[in-house]
C-alpha cells in the first residue's frame, strides 16, 4: 500500500532540542544559545523551510525549557514559516495553561503556531513538577482528553484525578476554531498509534534508530484507524536525525565526532549500546540517521517518505557543542538543495530514482525508536 503523495505540499521542517553550540571552540553561554535559535528560526524561514520547531527538556546543555517563550521571539523575528514545538511534554503541563500560552503564541505569529504533543522519553519534567513516573500513561491520556476538549468546545465542563475540575470555563485568549494543529509524538508503541487516532490528531512518528520502514505499518494502522474512528485522513509526519555537508564523508565525519559523546552518555544512563563506528555506519547507510550530502539526503527522505505515507519530515538538526557554523551550514543546505530535491523526487515515478539501482523500499528500512 503506498500513500499519493503531493510534492508541493509535503513539508520540511527543522527540530531543535535548543543543545548549547559552540562558537571557534568556545562552548557558548545558555543566553547566547536561546538567541541563536532565533536567528536559526529566521534563517529556516529565509532558505525557504516550512516548520521550525522547538523541543521541551530539563537538562544542563540543553536551552529549550520555556518552550512558547522561544517560539514568540521567533515569531517575532519570522512572518511565514510554521512554528511549533518537536515534543510539548503534555504529562507534567497542565492543560489549560498550554491552552493559554499557544493561544497567545498563535496570536503573535498570525496563525502559525502547531504542537507535538508526546509523553516524555526524558523524564526530568515528572520529579522536577512534582508528578509520579508510576503514572505516565493514565497522566497523558487524562491531559490529552482535556486539551482536545479545550481546543474543540467553547466551553467546558470537566474532571479528572490530576488536576482540578473545571466548571463551564471558557479560556482566553482563542484559539482560532477547532484549535491549533496538534500532532501526537510515538516512539514505536501500537497503544500510541490508536490513541493518536481515536483522538483525531495527526500522527509524529520519532524514528532515531534502526531501519525507518518499519514503521509503515505503524502508519498503516494508524490510517486504518482513523476510518474505523470516523475521522477524514490525517497527516502522518517523521521526526529523524541527521547533518547535511557539501560531501558524504564530511558530513558523517562532523556528525560522529559531537554525536559519539552524546549518545555514549545515554546508553549509560538509558542502559542501551554504547556507539561503535560499525553502528554508526548502518545508522547513516539504512538506519534512522539522514546524515549526509544534500543528494543522498534527499533520496532517503523521499524513500522514506514514501514508505511510511509520510506528508511531513523533520531534520532535529543539532547536536551537543556542534559548531554554530556547521549547524548553520546544514540548515543552508536543507532548505535550499534537499528541499527541492525531495519534492522533484517525490514528483518522479519511484523506479526513475532509486538509489545505485536499489529500490526504495532497500535504501530506507524501518526500526525502534523512542517516546516523543
Amino acid at each position: 500500500m503506498v500513500t499519493p503523495l503531493d510534492p508541493a505540499g509535503f513539508e520540511l521542517g527543522l527540530n531543535s532540542f535548543g543543545e548549547v553550540a559552540t562558537d571557534a571552540g568556545r562552548i557558548l553561554s545558555d543566553a547566547e544559545t536561546v538567541r541563536l535559535i532565533v536567528d536559526e528560526a529566521q534563517l529556516a524561514e529565509a532558505v525557504g523551510l516550512d516548520v521550525f520547531s522547538v523541543g521541551e527538556h530539563y537538562r544542563a546543555g540543553m536551552v529549550d525549557s520555556a518552550t512558547p517563550v522561544l517560539l514568540a521571539a521567533a515569531a517575532q523575528a519570522t512572518s511565514r514559516i510554521g512554528l511549533g514545538t518537536s515534543v510539548t511534554v503534555l504529562s507534567t503541563q497542565d492543560p489549560v495553561r498550554l491552552y493559554q500560552e499557544f493561544a497567545t503564541v498563535d496570536a503573535i505569529s498570525n496563525g502559525r503556531t502547531r504542537l507535538v504533543l508526546g509523553r516524555a522519553s526524558a523524564i526530568e519534567s515528572f520529579p522536577l513538577f512534582g508528578y509520579d513516573i508510576a503514572d505516565y500513561e493514565d497522566i497523558f491520556e487524562e491531559k490529552l482528553d482535556l486539551f482536545a476538549r479545550l481546543m474543540r468546545e467553547d466551553r467546558v465542563t470537566w474532571s479528572g484525578e490530576y488536576r482540578p475540575a473545571l466548571d463551564d470555563i471558557e479560556l482566553h485568549p482563542r484559539m482560532p476554531e477547532g484549535g491549533i494543529p496538534a500532532w501526537i509524538g510515538i516512539g514505536g508503541s501500537p497503544n500510541s498509534v490508536l490513541r493518536a487516532a481515536k483522538h483525531g490528531f495527526p500522527l509524529m512518528m520519532a524514528i532515531i534508530g534502526g531501519r525507518p520502514e518499519r514503521f509503515a505499518g505503524h502508519a498503516e494502522l494508524y490510517l486504518r484507524a482513523l476510518e474505523q474512528f470516523g475521522h477524514p485522513e490525517l497527516p502522518i509526519g517523521q521526526h529523524s536525525l541527521g547533518l547535511i555537508a557539501e560531501t558524504d564523508e564530511a558530513a558523517k565525519r562532523e556528525h560522529w565526532t559531537y554525536w559519539e559523546p552524546v549518545v555514549r552518555q545515554l546508553s549509560q544512563e538509558r542502559g542501551f549500546y554504547a556507539p561503535t563506528t560499525e553502528r554508526y555506519a548502518a545508522e547513516v547507510e539504512t538506519g534512522a540517521l539522514f546524515v549526509g550530502s544534500p543528494e543522498t539526503v534527499a533520496r532517503k527522505i523521499a524513500g522514506v517518505a514514501r514508505a511510511n505515507h509520510l506528508s511531513r519530515f523533520d531534520l532535529k538538526y543539532d547536536v551537543m557543542h556542534l559548531p554554530r557554523e556547521v549547524r548553520e551550514r546544514s540548515i543552508r543546505l536543507f532548505g535550499e538543495q534537499v528541499a527541492p530535491r525531495v519534492r522533484e523526487l517525490l514528483a518522479e515515478a519511484p523506479d526513475d530514482w532509486a538509489l545505485d539501482g536499489r529500490p526504495p523500499a532497500q535504501i530506507v528500512a524501518g526500526g525502534a525508536a523512542v517516546h516523543a
